[in-house]
């Protein structure tokens, strides 16, 4: 099994700098952002009905919002240019399993968002604020259905993808001496509690919450080192610079 070393990947790195530097502040954004979710869910755990929903929209909508995943969206959004960035360093130890990996990450990231219903909830909820009791019952069942959407099929397939996409580039770590073991085994171990979508009652919801902070180490340690990888790759380039130079290129 060829290992690809850090030498290998830096020129890869200086012509998608942008892009490395993009990911690598994006993982610690990602975590900055877990670290706001869980004391806002803790304090203010989601309602348990439709209508609840629909009187929390109505009286706090940012609250609501933010209930009905809004946060979540931009931290996958946030975790999809990780992966990118890691396609770049990770690219010379097989393309093929990084356009797997992009290609499932991509799939299922399309696939969450489209299950999301906050503004569509917002609407509802505001016209449930006005109707009358008839109109009120069919404005409930509308919701039921969104939130149904919201967490159905298409949220499932995102889970199973990108535990896919994850667990794909876990194990090009291993073939890789640009990064550690240990942040390999962290990127698995997070990959592998997503097996079980939070969607799947009490067991769903455990796995999630344990599966973050697998995930936030993984993605600070795979941050600090696309910044070291940045930081080399920038400082190499004015010796080579010179060398090609001296040599009439």
């Amino acid at each position: 099994m060829t290992i690809i070393d850090t030498a290998a990947v830096l020129p890869d790195v200086a012509r998608f700098r942008g892009l490395v530097r993009t990911g690598a502040w994006a993982a610690f954004a990602g975590v900055a952002l877990i670290l706001v979710q869980i004391p806002i869910y803790a304090a203010w755990p989601p309602p348990g009905t439709t209508q609840g929903l629909f009187e929390l929209l109505a009286d706090d909508p940012v609250r609501g919002l933010i209930t009905l995943d809004v946060l979540y969206v931009v931290s996958n959004l946030l975790a999809y240019l990780l992966y990118l960035a890691l396609a770049v360093a990770l690219w010379r130890v097989s393309p093929s399993a990084v356009v797997v990996a992009l290609a499932f990450g991509t799939l299922g990231m399309a696939a969450y968002l489209a299950s999301p219903r906050a503004v569509e909830m917002l609407t509802l909820a505001r016209a449930y604020q006005d109707a009358g009791a008839d109109e009120r019952v069919a404005l409930l069942a509308t919701g039921d259905g969104m939130v149904a959407t919201w967490i159905g099929t298409a949220f499932d397939v995102y889970y199973l993808f990108n535990l896919v996409a994850l667990l794909v580039l876990a194990v090009l770590m291993y073939r890789s001496a640009v990064f550690g073991r240990a942040t390999a085994w962290w990127g698995l171990t997070a990959a592998l509690l997503m097996a079980v979508p939070s969607s799947f009652g009490t067991l769903g919801l455990v796995f999630a919450l344990v599966s973050l902070a697998p995930w936030s180490v993984f993605a600070v340690l795979v941050g600090r080192r696309m910044l070291g990888l940045l930081a080399t790759a920038e400082g190499r380039e004015p010796g080579r610079a010179r060398a090609d130079e001296a040599a009439g290129r």
